[in-house]
């Protein structure tokens, strides 16, 4: 089957995804030649800051893993996967599976190719939901009624925000999403975040960054630093080593000043609502 025969309706292939760039990094085969030319600008960009795109991408998924596989032994059994991006090895679903007793999940994703792949995955799984959704506007997702049906909300439950909140650049309209998310956890319930990182990133080599980011479907990525991320979680409890590079978190890391920020790519967090 040709790239024009996997084009779903109302899709422009020749528009770069960040979803499908993601999936190329991670090794997929559900991209188009200009998700593929965009990523490699960006693996090569990566290269001359001192990492590497791809093992960034996996480092990533394996903290998704981790995080989730974390939660559901604590014994939350809901989730909610904003951004969720084209299905992989390990999705959240499957992951919680592992450790909890009927965990449920809705997927949220604004990328029709996203929510084609979703929905012919998970069509006969009742435990799990896609919707289409857009990050900005999370109380349309908490409010939209198949997901008030799918999911207890006065139960506890967490969302998960992995490499998506770099795509709303403004920080204001930052804050306000994840306030917003914050203030609809429930005790028990957790946040878990990843955000990039560029640190002591050149500027010559940000501005190209965010030159192929603007380009996409996303319009655009923010530079935000340690500080500014570690806010997102204003409220809760931090679990594990706190905000640290993506690769470093393990809940049973300690919090420490030993984490190499230069190289990071990405930062990631688990916060969570006092009981």
């Amino acid at each position: 089957m040709s790239e024009a025969d996997r084009v779903p309706a109302g899709v422009n292939p020749n528009v770069p995804s960040v979803a499908r760039m993601y999936d190329y990094y991670l090794g997929g085969r559900d991209n188009f030649a200009a998700d593929r030319e965009a990523a490699e600008k960006m693996i090569e960009i990566g290269l001359q800051m001192g990492n590497d795109a791809r093992e960034i991408a996996r480092a990533n998924r394996r903290f998704l893993g981790n995080a989730v596989r974390m939660i559901a032994r604590t014994g939350v059994r809901q989730f909610v996967d904003i951004g969720a991006g084209l299905p992989t090895q390990d999705n959240v679903h499957q992951v919680a599976r592992r450790h909890a007793t009927d965990p449920r999940v809705v997927y949220v994703d604004n990328d029709p190719i996203v929510l084609v792949h979703a929905r012919a995955l998970l069509a006969r799984d009742p435990d799990v939901l896609a919707v289409e959704g857009d990050l900005r506007d999370p109380n349309a997702i908490f409010e939209d009624p198949r997901v008030r049906e799918h999911l207890d909300l006065t139960q506890p439950f967490a969302v998960l925000m992995v490499a998506v909140l770099h795509f709303v650049p403004d920080d204001a309209e930052a804050n306000r999403v994840t306030a917003s998310i914050r203030e609809r956890l429930n005790p028990g319930g957790h946040l878990v975040l990843s955000h990039i990182y560029t640190g002591d990133a050149s500027a010559d080599a940000t501005e190209a960054g965010q030159r192929v980011y603007s380009n996409t479907s996303s319009g655009g990525l923010a530079r935000r630093g340690l500080e500014q991320i570690t806010d997102f979680f204003g409220g809760l409890d931090l679990v594990g080593p706190g905000v640290v590079p993506v690769a470093d978190w393990r809940e049973d890391a300690l919090p420490g000043d030993g984490y190499d920020l230069v190289k990071a790519g990405i930062l990631a967090g688990v916060g969570r609502v006092p009981a």
